[in-house]
């Protein structure tokens, strides 16, 4: 009864007698609180907090039934069909648990769900559901996953290395020609390629980033502290002497 409460509770707050500021609202006007809301749910899971997670998945949760109801106002499906849908998906795809599949392995379950989801979406391009607007590394392990699965993949991790190599060779030649549009194209291919290097090495690339952005953001609070003991301004203080300060911070330099 507790989805149902949330959902009235949406209903009455997009009515007329309702909130002016939630009847204005369109899938598109919150498309940023939902990219939001499932970031703030990441981060109560990387910081192992309970409280915090049920109180971001219940946001998360409200999004949802946000944009259901809006589809529900213009009578095309509602929060029921939502559920149906996804409900009748999980037990299509786990014959092995609710039909009359063979048992599986976690790999088989995994490649007998991407068969069937093939099966169903026939026609379209294997890469077609992978959401263009995922964070870009994000996306390209999600890319390279699915094309992994049809067989499109380096045997070695040599052959994967060999390429990130061929691809920073091409950035640098770009560089040096200090055509932009190289540049930039090179520079999408070599992030492409470290992308493909990370997973042979069984690393989350976008996990690896996070962490030396935390890292670089440690060590940079650490370097403003050291200024400011000084009585100036990071801005006011000299290139060599911010390295300087750096080097005290930590053992590597800032790339």
């Amino acid at each position: 009864m507790s989805l149902k409460r949330l959902e009235k509770i949406v209903h009455h707050l997009r009515s007329k007698h309702g909130c002016p500021w939630d009847r204005r609202q369109t899938h598109r006007s919150l498309k940023t609180p939902l990219v939001e809301e499932t970031y703030e749910v990441l981060d109560s899971i990387d910081r192992a907090d309970a409280v915090s997670l049920r109180e971001e998945l219940g946001d998360l949760l409200l999004q949802i039934v946000f944009h259901a109801e809006i589809e529900k106002s213009r009578g095309r499906f509602g929060l029921d069909d939502v559920i149906d849908a996804v409900s009748d998906k999980l037990v299509r795809r786990h014959p092995h648990v609710f039909g009359r599949g063979n048992k599986v392995s976690a790999a088989g379950a995994l490649k007998q769900w991407e068969i069937l989801k093939r099966a169903e979406k026939s026609g379209q391009s294997p890469l077609a559901s992978v959401p263009r607007h995922s964070p870009a590394l994000m996306r390209a392990v999600r890319i390279q996953d699915k094309a992994a699965r049809l067989g499109f993949e380096w045997r070695r991790y040599a052959q994967a290395e060999a390429k990130l190599t061929e691809e920073l060779g091409e950035f640098r030649d770009a560089v040096r020609e200090r055509d932009r549009v190289a540049i930039k194209r090179e520079l999408g291919d070599a992030l492409f390629a470290l992308a493909k290097v990370a997973k042979f090495l069984g690393l989350d690339p976008e996990e690896a980033l996070q962490a030396a952005n935390d890292r670089f953001t440690r060590r940079f609070h650490a370097l403003d502290r050291a200024v400011r003991k000084t009585g100036r301004e990071m801005r006011k203080v000299s290139p060599e002497e911010l390295y300087a300060l750096w080097r005290k911070t930590g053992k590597k330099r800032p790339t």
